[in-house]
């Protein structure tokens, strides 16, 4: 990389970092591993700034790594942790009432986020975080625009179970009826 090219790869980290950083995190669920997912995207971008043909699209890149190295992260270390259910609320829970429950509502929304397969919550993300329509998720993940379409569904139903389960569990506790003596 020629002192061009690195004062280019190092005005696009700065620009960007922070929001690359936000979507590690909601990748990975974890601001350390977050911010360990960005560095390995980082990484994998800075050796390959040179030869990237569309220097106005950086970022497609990088958020292609970002993905990737997720995808090879998660078959290291989290092989198969999905819940399956069989009900989806009509309704979202009346949570977030006030500050206390608006903490609770975020936590378990992170889990039922990291119980989502590799995919779909690369799709929730780019999605609904990054507000990112089908036909560039498709391109940052290389899946056809169909496939964001139908992860995105699985996904949402998923979500809706988990965070139902959760806002029932959290109800029948807070009246007793889950705790036993």
């Amino acid at each position: 990389m020629n002192a061009d090219e690195e004062r280019q790869f190092r005005e696009f980290v700065a620009a960007r970092s922070r929001s690359l950083l936000h979507t590690a995190y909601l990748l990975t669920g974890d601001w350390e591993q977050g911010r360990d997912l960005l560095q390995t995207a980082l990484a994998a971008t800075a050796r390959r700034w040179s030869k990237l043909r569309d220097r106005e699209q950086p970022e497609i890149y990088v958020r292609r790594a970002l993905y990737h190295a997720q995808v090879d992260r998660f078959r290291l270390l989290s092989w198969g942790r999905e819940t399956v259910t069989d009900s989806v609320p009509d309704q979202p829970s009346a949570l977030g009432a006030n500050l206390a429950d608006t903490v609770v509502q975020r936590q378990d929304i992170m889990a039922a986020l990291r119980r989502l397969p590799k995919r779909q919550r690369a799709v929730i993300v780019l999605r609904y975080f990054e507000d990112r329509p089908d036909h560039e998720i498709a391109a940052i993940l290389g899946i056809a625009p169909g496939t964001v379409r139908s992860q995105t569904h699985k996904a949402l139903v998923t979500l809706r179970t988990a965070l139902s389960e959760a806002g029932a569990s959290a109800s029948s506790t807070a009246s007793g009826k889950g705790v036993t003596a």
